[in-house]
């Protein structure tokens, strides 16, 4: 699937809610496994958007990493739920799918893929549409490897891929994929479904 369409599965899925306001889908294609995690859609969502001292989250033995702690939170309330899907050896390919609130929990679903499938790191892909910051201070090589499958897509001016500040020590890992053009909306309009959906079809029938 490209861009376009994998947002737009993202953005229509009949979710599951669980504990602390986490919403996610799992679907199963053959040996692949698509999860697809949702944008925020209630108080609870924002109060956790908002808390974001860092807090540490460990892996891989002696190797800790430092992430915003609402995101966290909401994060361990739904890894219970995907754990077998993820850990199950009929699964050869892995697809993470977030948008917004919802990107940034993918950010964790995709290092705990890479982590539980080192089998499969290759066939893993991450994508984290209008993607806040989700990782604190920094980033070593071991760290970094985590996701170099995982792409962050920032239309320009999006106002919610600039939060939390620089300046409190958080910033995005994986890779940067930017659409659309400056000044083009304003930085609430840029995290809008119905404008990144433009802008990916722009994408779309430029590549035909």
């Amino acid at each position: 699937m490209n861009l376009l369409q994998l947002f737009q599965k993202c953005t229509s899925q009949n979710y599951i809610h669980v504990e602390n306001s986490g919403d996610y889908f799992i679907e199963r294609d053959g040996d692949s496994l698509y999860i697809y995690l949702e944008c925020s859609n209630g108080i609870e969502d924002w109060k956790n958007n908002f808390n974001f001292p860092a807090k540490p989250y460990k892996r891989m033995g002696k190797a800790v990493w430092f992430a915003h702690r609402g995101f966290l939170k909401v994060w361990k309330s739904i890894e219970p739920y995907i754990e077998r899907h993820v850990k199950d050896k009929s699964v050869n390919n892995i697809t993470i799918v977030g948008y917004s609130h919802g990107a940034a929990l993918a950010v964790f679903c995709h290092e705990y893929a890479w982590y539980h499938r080192p089998d499969i790191r290759n066939n893993l892909l991450g994508y984290g549409f209008g993607c806040p910051r989700v990782f604190w201070g920094i980033k070593s090589k071991q760290i970094k490897q985590r996701w170099d499958r995982f792409k962050i897509i920032r239309n320009i001016d999006d106002i919610v891929t600039h939060v939390p500040p620089l300046l409190f020590g958080f910033s995005h890992i994986g890779t940067m994929i930017e659409i659309g053009r400056k000044g083009k909306y304003n930085p609430i309009d840029a995290h809008r479904p119905e404008n990144i959906v433009a802008e990916l079809e722009i994408i779309e029938k430029s590549n035909k």
